[in-house]
């Protein structure tokens, strides 16, 4: 069976195009395929910054011929009393292209219906594939396409030429004019092209030998690597590779030859994070680390070619860079000889938000929250982390900071020890912005994790305030990231607090302000999109939906408590009884909910056990009453997995009283005092979970 290549050649894309266009022209050429019944073996998407391509191994020549059994009206509708075929059953006949005499009579489980059978597939590939490859070209998304020329048709960039074969098999179609051929074009330098391409099975090699051009992102990632580390190791160092860089390298050519660079030793004087970011940001280039993990002066970059005087190009590189460390070298300098009570004064002329004042009072803020969360998770720390705080944004007006802004909170922790700062307050500075993405790290200090938690709550409680909440994809002060970060923080530092006390103690801090909503309006607000944020965290992760939401129906002021339970939870779903414990202590939460909620009954949860008559009702009450002390100490010792064991321990007691006790007696002390005793019951499983939220 033949091998089927389609390329679309472009001008130069954007190098964070290439990952989502690769999935996507893959994921399209499988589902065009399948729909067009045509069997396939692999199929691999290839992509560089001037091509996207997809090749397909071992198509089948033609399409599978299936028997497709289509359905019409009802035979009753279909037919008249004589046998004739009515309107209804001559207008399916019509569609379906057939004579009365083809259609048949069907049996289903709905009845007897018309139908016909209709023979599909069995067609040539070679005459499927000029819709199938137009389909794949149109549907591509990109960030923003553009127009080009007077046509409508949009594109990520200007397409070029289109390549496309089955086999030797020219696979004919146009896009806006530009006719499918099989013609490719290589490395602008070194190959260039056009280069025919006798078969689908020569395109990898024409484009290797002729084109100058490694269409694999895998492997043109494994030659970077591969030289990079074989270069640095020549240096007796290692590559410091920063994966996300080197998505973007491999993206950024087509015929990658990594090379090594050097600068003067005396620039490694300049903190890491400032060299890193120089070589990273502005040259796409790796630093070069020695045995005992400090910098070597070297640097790792990738040229897209084979030049003729490799040494001419590597001083350019050099040169470049050296301009840049240059630069760093003179904001360093000039960092170190301001003071920090300097930068807090300019603090007050830089905004944070317009309604709420200058980042010098983010700064006076942040100094009395840390304090008062310190006061809970660590008092030894109070003066230290207060002093973080009002330290916290101060490195925002330092040079270093101006021109690298990535840096921020990473210098002022280094600027902080460069002071004589305590380390407590260091520590608390270069960790203060994380987490800063989903798959960023978080704080690993408790001072760390206390001033970003601050921040992180400071700035929500000022937008919630202010009436500031996401809608959509609006979300222009990164809240949502902001509420995920505190999440991942309390959870894995594992901070005993709870999410009210954080949030009304960020409200604290702000004097005078014009509120859009009041306080608690706000807070009630903010808590619900904490809510919100967390079923879509945990259910991201894989979580059940009802899991989650059966977790957090019972609360999720502790939010360490929260992501235990839900662990908890998940362990007990996969016990064989579960379902039906679910049930059980579901009708006992209706019952209860029914007569408190609608039925205005008060309970309380406080039942006399000298009322009791039927043995059933008296041994539920024994049985809450001794497991009780049990619960409360499971319960203060965050034991979940064992306190969802005891509640299973409470069903039979539970089912049995069902069975036999009519809670709803007409003797209205006997049926309160029943109710009580189901409050009971409900206020203790409210405390894991909404079993509500389990039921299938």
């Amino acid at each position: 069976m033949p091998t089927f290549v389609l390329e679309i050649g472009t001008e130069e894309m954007p190098a964070r195009f290439l990952p989502g266009l690769m999935a996507e022209i893959e994921v399209l050429t499988r589902k065009l395929l399948a729909e067009a019944k045509i069997d396939f073996g692999g199929v691999t998407a290839l992509a560089t910054p001037r091509r996207i391509a997809v090749t397909v191994k071992e198509a089948a020549t033609d399409q599978r011929s299936e028997e497709e059994v289509l359905t019409g009206p009802p035979v009753k509708i279909a037919y008249d009393p004589e046998g004739n075929l009515t309107k209804a059953g001559q207008g399916f006949a019509r569609s379906q292209n057939l004579p009365p005499e083809a259609l048949f009579r069907l049996t289903t489980d709905k009845g007897e219906y018309l139908a016909a059978k209709r023979q599909t597939g069995g067609g040539k590939t070679l005459d499927c594939l000029p819709d199938i490859c137009a389909k794949i070209v149109g549907a591509l998304s990109f960030p923003k396409k553009m127009h080009w020329g007077a046509g409508e048709f949009t594109f990520g960039r200007p397409i070029r030429w289109i390549l496309a074969l089955l086999g030797a098999d020219l696979v004919p179609f146009t896009v806006e004019g530009l006719a499918s051929g099989r013609l490719t074009h290589g490395h602008r330098v070194m190959g260039p092209g056009p280069f025919e391409v006798a078969a689908a099975d020569y395109y990898a090699a024409t484009l290797a030998d002729k084109a100058k051009v490694c269409p694999s992102p895998a492997e043109r990632r494994s030659q970077v690597v591969k030289a990079g580390d074989a270069a640095a190791k020549a240096k007796a160092g290692t590559v410091v590779w920063n994966e996300g860089l080197l998505d973007e390298v491999i993206n950024l050519v087509e015929y990658p030859r990594p090379i090594l660079g050097d600068f003067n030793p005396s620039y490694l004087a300049l903190p890491r994070e400032v060299l890193l970011t120089s070589m990273q940001s502005h040259q796409k280039s790796f630093g070069i680390e020695g045995p005992d993990g400090k910098l070597l002066p070297h640097f790792l970059c990738t040229l897209n070619l084979d030049p003729e005087d490799l040494s001419l190009v590597k001083k350019g590189w050099e040169r470049v860079l050296k301009a840049r460390l240059e630069d760093a070298r003179f904001f360093w300098e000039a960092d170190l000889a301001a003071t920090a009570e300097a930068w807090l004064a300019e603090l007050e002329n830089v905004t944070f938000i317009g309604p709420i004042g200058s980042m010098g009072d983010k700064s006076r803020r942040l100094e009395r929250l840390c304090g008062v969360l310190a006061q809970t998770l660590a008092p030894e720390l109070k003066a230290d982390l207060e002093r973080a705080g009002r330290l916290a944004k101060a490195d925002l007006v330092s040079e270093m900071v101006y021109e690298f802004d990535t840096l921020q909170g990473q210098m002022g922790g280094i600027y902080a020890r460069k002071r004589g700062e305590p380390e407590t307050v260091a520590q608390a500075l270069y960790e203060q912005y994380l987490p800063a993405g989903p798959d960023s790290p978080a704080p690993t200090t408790l001072p760390g994790a206390i001033l970003a938690l601050a921040d992180k709550a400071d700035t929500l409680a000022g937008c919630f305030g202010l009436g500031m909440i996401p809608t959509g994809a609006a979300d222009p002060y990164a809240l949502r990231r902001q509420v995920l970060g505190i999440c991942r923080i309390v959870m894995e530092q594992k901070l005993r607090l709870g999410l009210t006390d954080i949030l009304t103690a960020a409200q604290g801090g702000y004097g005078e302000v014009k509120w859009k909503l009041q306080p608690a309006e706000a807070l009630e607000k903010l808590k619900e999109f904490f809510g919100q944020r967390l079923r879509a965290l945990f259910t991201g992760q894989g979580c059940e939906t009802r899991i989650v939401d059966a977790a957090i129906g019972a609360g999720y002021e502790d939010i360490w408590a929260l992501k235990a339970r839900i662990e908890a939870l998940a362990a007990f779903s996969q016990e064989p009884d579960f379902e039906q414990a679910v049930l059980t202590f579901k009708r006992a939460a209706n019952i209860i909910r029914k007569q408190a909620v609608e039925g205005g009954a008060n309970l309380t949860g406080a039942y006399d056990p000298a009322l009791f008559k039927q043995d059933e009702e008296k041994a539920l009450a024994a049985k809450l009453s001794e497991s009780g002390p049990r619960f409360e100490e499971l319960w203060q010792a965050d034991d979940f997995p064992t306190l969802l064991a005891v509640l299973r321990e409470l069903r039979p007691f539970v089912d049995s009283f069902f069975d036999k006790v009519m809670v709803m007696s007409e003797d209205a002390a006997e049926r309160n005092n029943r109710l009580n005793l189901l409050a009971a019951l409900v206020g203790r499983l409210g405390r894991l979970a909404d079993f509500g939220a389990l039921q299938v």
